[in-house]
This record gives structure tokens, C-alpha cells and sequence, in this order.
């Protein structure tokens, strides 16, 4: 049985699509901001590994709430990752690109130095530091620009903006790899298998969709596949403030992940899957 914590998250509603045993937790059943729940709800439970697809994800607002945020993204992964090392089980817990600072053009590798710019990711940073020193295997995998047919995400807000506007301004210096929610999905399960047959694979691994792209060229892919009439002006990050700083350089070298016989997903094939499932493919 896979259980997996982020009941209504974009990965958890992809990973429930792809087997009849999986446990879906959300904040009803198991808040993971209050200290032990998420430990009980995996003793209780007792699955073959765990998914952590929970996370306090409102970048901003993190500015004002880093209590919140480190209780959900920094001590929470940490008890989850003690309690499958007490039960010997495996852990893959989601992280994010915003551990690093964004500078530079190179894809950052898994083992380059993190220096995140906002209070998200210094949380989520703290999250990874509890799971490695729990003890028991694990995989933090890292990813960025994360898109599905489910809650909310940058393909399905072009969408809705789309109805009402034929002409959106969007930011075209910040670069990444948007990747699939489903992609995610099946990889989670995929590294947690392989784990269970060789714990000593355990560490950090970066998943992101290909080709690296920027915010106002993934726009207009969206709008070129929905077959909707939108022209898209480029606008630096200075043009749209926000208060957590966003990092320009979201490119992530994803190369060790040919351990677990796993490669980059297009994220323009994802898209149309997407885009086929909201009806909303030209």
C-alpha cells in the first residue's frame, strides 16, 4: 500500500490514478502542521512506502507566515522520514527548485551548494535536512513548474485569463522546466520501488520537465495547443513584483536520475495531455 500525504496536491491526484492501493491523507484526516500526526497516520497505517506530497505552498504569503510554513515544510518530512525509518520502509519526499538561489544559467546539479531566497524555501530546505538525518531510505526529489488537470497552476490560470483577454504581459527571464503532475507521479513510484531493493540509492535527485523554458514561452505553447488567440508580451521579474523573490534560473540537471531508469518527461506532450483532459485541446 502507497501512502501519501497532500490529499488534494497535484502529485497525490496523479499518484491515486495509478494504483487501486494507495491511502490519500489530507489536512481532515491528518493535519501534518500538528507535531506527531503525520508519524501516527504512517504507524497506523503501515504502507510499503511513503509519498510526502504535502506542502504549505503559498510562496508569498510564506513572508508573513514562516511558523506555518516550517511546520508543514520543515518538521513535518523530518517526523514522516523518522517514522518509515522505524518501520524500515522508504520515504520520497517532494522539494522544490527554490532551494537555490537562481543565479547563473547552468541546470543546477543535486549536489550544488542551496541558498534559497525566500522563507518557502528556506522551509523546504529544512525539510530536506530533517529527512537526511532520519536515517531510513529516502529520495528528496526536487522539481519545479509543476502542472495537472487538478487545483490550481500556471497552465490553468493562462486558461482562465484566455476567456477574457486576448493580450497578457508575462515574465520572460525567469527559466525552468515545467513538468507534468503525472510525470511526478510515476516517478515517486518508480525511485520508492527501486529503494526497496537498494536503500544505499538514497539521496537528493532533481525531476523536470524538457526543455528548459521561460515563463512567457510556456504561455504561449499553452495558447498555440488550446488554439486560443493570445499574444504574449515578455516582461522582466522587475515589472511584476512579488514579495517573495522568485529565482531566474530554475534549470535543473537531472542526469542521476538514470539510476532508476528514469529521463526528463516533454512537458509539451504532458501539456496536451492536460490540455485533452480539461477539454480544453484545439
Amino acid at each position: 500500500m502507497i501512502l501519501v500525504f497532500g490529499q488534494t496536491g497535484q502529485v497525490a491526484q496523479e499518484i491515486a490514478g495509478l494504483s487501486q492501493d494507495v491511502v490519500l491523507l489530507g489536512r481532515a484526516v491528518c493535519d501534518v502542521a500538528e507535531a506527531g500526526a503525520a508519524r501516527a497516520a504512517i504507524l497506523e497505517q503501515r504502507p510499503t512506502f511513503v509519498v510526502n506530497a504535502a506542502a504549505y505552498t503559498a510562496v508569498d504569503k510564506a513572508e508573513t507566515e514562516p511558523d506555518l510554513a516550517a511546520k508543514i515544510n520543515s518538521a513535518a518530512p523530518g517526523e514522516m522520514a523518522a517514522a518509515c525509518a522505524e518501520l524500515g520502509i522508504p520515504l520520497v519526499h517532494i522539494s522544490t527548485d527554490y532551494v537555490f538561489d537562481g543565479g547563473g544559467v547552468s541546470p543546477f546539479l543535486p549536489t550544488d551548494p542551496t541558498n534559497p531566497r525566500n522563507a518557502y524555501g528556506r522551509s523546504k530546505l529544512a525539510g530536506e535536512g530533517g529527512v537526511r538525518v532520519a536515517g531510513g531510505a529516502f529520495a528528496i526529489l526536487r522539481t519545479s513548474w509543476v502542472f495537472s488537470a487538478h487545483g490550481s497552476n500556471f497552465v490553468k490560470t493562462m486558461l482562465r485569463l484566455s476567456e477574457t483577454r486576448s493580450h497578457l504581459t508575462v515574465v520572460a527571464d525567469q527559466i525552468g522546466g515545467p513538468t507534468p503532475a503525472a510525470d511526478i507521479a510515476s516517478a515517486c513510484v518508480t525511485i520508492a520501488e527501486r529503494l526497496e531493493e537498494d536503500p544505499t540509492l538514497s539521496g537528493a535527485y532533481h525531476f523536470s520537465g524538457a526543455p528548459d523554458v521561460n515563463w512567457a514561452d510556456f504561455a504561449r505553447e499553452i495558447f498555440r495547443q488550446a488554439g486560443r488567440n493570445v499574444t504574449v508580451e515578455d516582461i522582466p521579474s522587475s515589472a511584476y513584483p512579488t514579495p517573495a523573490e522568485r529565482p531566474k534560473n530554475s534549470r535543473l540537471n537531472c542526469d542521476s536520475l538514470s539510476v532508476f531508469g528514469l529521463e526528463r518527461p516533454d512537458w509539451r506532450e504532458g501539456l496536451s495531455k492536460v490540455l485533452h483532459e480539461l477539454g480544453a485541446l484545439k
